[in-house]
């Protein structure tokens, strides 16, 4: 159900000047520095919290990736965000409604995703919200219209961070080892560079060989008297000048200018 801004202020209101505890809503959100403003623009029955980014990630074990059965991501909660983790959990507990707020793009959707599976959110009391700008009119479109996690962005990152490992954990040692230490090779960077190595093989392979065109000059008049000129190839090349020659002084060729 939707509640618009000025009468939800006005519950906020009315239920505090009675001394009635409202029901606590948590919002989740990407960056520590905004949740400060995005919660005084909620006020009363609101926690702001931030994941601090993502929560979880691929273990460092066989790629973090179960080959064998369909690439399946194996992911784990980093050391330093099990305290972050332990605390949104607490949060969650409490609150009647959970937002994710996390951004609009591929990383945002998939850090809305493993909060909800972390946390082991239900789906019931649990909405996905997005705005583009800290403002209190984008915030409060965003409450008014939440909506489901999308699980198709989420499937695209998780995609690239598989090609990510299965590419770069085994290119970037031989980048250690070939040009310096602590470089490393993704997905992109692997693909741009096997095209430049794959030209300039193109390049040093290539041999280079002679070859004749035939071009003429026509010209012609009209029906007015009027003499126009144009200019026409074969489209066929010759493999020497003796072909060329050939095809010039041949009995079905005539050289030289010609009226039509």
């Amino acid at each position: 159900m939707k509640i618009a801004p000025d009468l939800f202020y006005f519950v906020v209101f009315l239920t505090k000047r009675m001394g009635i505890q409202m029901e606590e809503n948590l919002v989740i959100v990407e960056s520590p520095a905004k949740a400060k403003t995005i919660g005084n623009f909620l006020g009363e029955g609101f926690r702001v919290q931030s994941s601090f980014g993502h929560v979880r990630d691929l273990s460092k074990d066989n790629y973090g990736i179960d080959i064998k059965n369909n690439y399946t991501p194996e992911y784990i909660i980093p050391e330093d965000k099990k305290k972050i983790v332990a605390d949104l959990k607490a949060s969650a507990k409490k609150a009647s409604t959970i937002w994710l707020a996390s951004d609009e793009d591929r990383e945002g959707e998939a850090i809305a995703w493993h909060l909800s599976e972390v946390l082991n959110l239900d789906p019931e009391k649990t909405r996905r919200i997005v705005f583009h700008e800290i403002t209190r009119n984008a915030i409060n479109e965003a409450i008014e219209n939440p909506r489901d996690i999308n699980q198709n962005l989420v499937n695209a990152q998780q995609a690239r961070r598989v090609l990510d490992r299965l590419v770069g954990f085994e290119l970037s040692p031989l980048l250690w080892k070939k040009v310096k230490p602590a470089l490393s090779a993704g997905r992109v960077q692997s693909v741009a560079v096997r095209l430049i190595v794959e030209r300039e093989n193109e390049i040093d392979g290539f041999q280079s060989t002679s070859f004749y065109r035939i071009a003429a000059q026509f010209e012609f008049r009209d029906s007015n008297g009027k003499t126009h000129r144009f200019q026409a190839e074969l489209p066929a090349k010759l493999k020497d000048q003796a072909s060329a020659g050939e095809f010039l002084e041949g009995p079905d060729h005539e050289c030289g200018p010609a009226i039509i």
